[in-house]
């Protein structure tokens, strides 16, 4: 791994460069979406079925052959172990306990003159969730995609998976069916986020798309957005450690590897105030390295974007963090209470020795689908607010339209526009 000093003249340069990341579209890979998007939405279910059949390995005759039931869903459930469905559905519960308390509530307030004011919140009526099935299984990504939407009072929520081979994943499917998810189709990659943008004659299009994907699937929710809403173009995962030597060694090198293990673009990076305990953890790495099954991925994360910096004081540390504004941040310090005010770009939070990532990642309650590449800065985890939308309420009284009008009109004069002015003006009494 890389080493940073932060007292080094050069450092502002040397952390850019760690941090750089191309995340701009490769006009390959948009060409081929592009064509991919227009395709399904001019032929539909016809291209749908074609696209699967040559990405996937697969052989469906039509649409009928990669859609799943609430039978389906349900009987995969049954098929799992005792323990797996119990890890299932407590991982559930605490999800849905968690989003249950962002849900936004409508309101209203009556001013002096008797106009009505405020905001209607309303469900999303139909959200589609993309769940990667290529590489690895992600009954995480089922539950926190679909659990902030079920939460939210939405109606319809329609996963889109691919199966290559048409190898089905039973705790895929067991987690749709404990998440509320209402319709399966065993698709991916850009056919099915365009498939979910545009409607076919099967699929029905949705209002919002949310989940993770390759860059196939990055760059269809780049070029649907505005057809539909997304939740992010999301980057490579990312963890950041703040520690100040009270937490084992081991603990943080594995809590690192948490994070390099995902892919080689993978970024993870520990901040001490002690050059030894960067030593340590290192030497923690060299030895945990060894049972790793994914060694090879975790190397070449560390190796291409891995960092260790040193800091004078975790004040310097906290400053270092609010600059990367990284996905997952752990506090692996004493009184992280404190530190975490200090903190005020970051995806997640986690405080204390005892809070591994990890935990966040499956069962914990908050949302796991977070802000990547520094765009914590302005964004936020997904939760039941991004399942959600506000409509303003307006209600002017009599006496209102009084006062209003005459505001309205001379506002409306000095934009030229005559109409809107003489709108407010025909209200008015005088």
């Amino acid at each position: 791994m890389q080493f940073l000093n932060k007292q080094s003249p050069n450092f502002q340069t040397e952390l850019k460069n760690l941090l750089a990341f191309e995340t701009a579209q490769d006009p390959k890979i948009d060409q081929i979406v592009a064509d991919i998007c227009a395709d399904v939405k001019q032929r539909g279910d016809e291209a749908v079925v074609a696209y699967t059949n040559k990405f996937d390995g697969t052989s469906a005759q039509s649409m009928a052959d990669l859609t799943l039931s609430q039978d389906d869903l349900r009987a995969a459930f049954f098929r799992l172990p005792e323990n797996v469905q119990n890890a299932l559905k407590t991982a559930a519960q605490r999800i849905e306990s968690y989003h249950q308390k962002q849900k936004m509530e409508s309101w209203t307030y009556t001013d002096e003159d008797g106009t009505l004011l405020g905001q209607q919140i309303t469900p999303l009526d139909r959200v589609g969730i993309y769940v990667p099935g290529g590489k690895a299984a992600y009954p995480s990504s089922v539950i926190m995609n679909a659990m902030p939407a079920h939460v939210a009072g939405v109606p319809e929520i329609i996963m889109v998976v691919p199966t290559p081979k048409g190898e089905r994943n039973d705790i895929v499917l067991a987690a749709a069916y404990i998440a509320g998810v209402t319709q399966v189709y065993t698709i991916g990659g850009a056919q099915a986020v365009a498939a979910l943008a545009y409607g076919t004659q099967t699929v029905p299009q949705v209002d919002k798309i949310t989940g993770p994907g390759n860059a196939f699937v990055a760059a269809a929710k780049r070029r649907v957005f505005g057809v539909v809403g997304i939740d992010m173009v999301a980057g490579p995962s990312e963890i950041l450690v703040i520690a100040d030597g009270s937490t084992p060694a081991d603990w943080v090198a594995m809590d690192l590897f948490s994070q390099a293990e995902h892919d080689e673009i993978a970024q993870a990076i520990l901040i001490s105030t002690s050059k030894n305990y960067l030593d340590e953890v290192q030497k923690s790495m060299d030895k945990l390295i060894e049972e790793m099954p994914r060694r090879a991925i975790i190397e070449a994360s560390l190796n291409n974007r891995g960092a260790m910096i040193l800091v004078d004081n975790l004040d310097e540390a906290c400053e270092v963090a609010n600059y990367i504004a990284p996905e997952h941040l752990e506090l692996s310090v004493e009184n992280p209470e404190t530190w975490a005010k200090k903190i005020r770009h970051a995806g997640a939070i986690f405080m204390g020795k005892y809070t591994s990532e990890s935990l966040g990642d499956y069962c914990a309650g908050p949302n796991h689908v977070l802000p990547t590449s520094r765009t914590a800065r302005f964004s936020s985890p997904l939760g039941t607010y991004d399942f959600q939308k506000r409509s303003s309420l307006i209600q002017v009284s009599e006496d209102g339209a009084q006062k209003l009008g005459k505001i309205a009109s001379v506002l409306a004069h000095g934009e030229m526009l005559t109409a809107h002015a003489r709108a407010a003006e025909m209200r008015l009494k005088d």
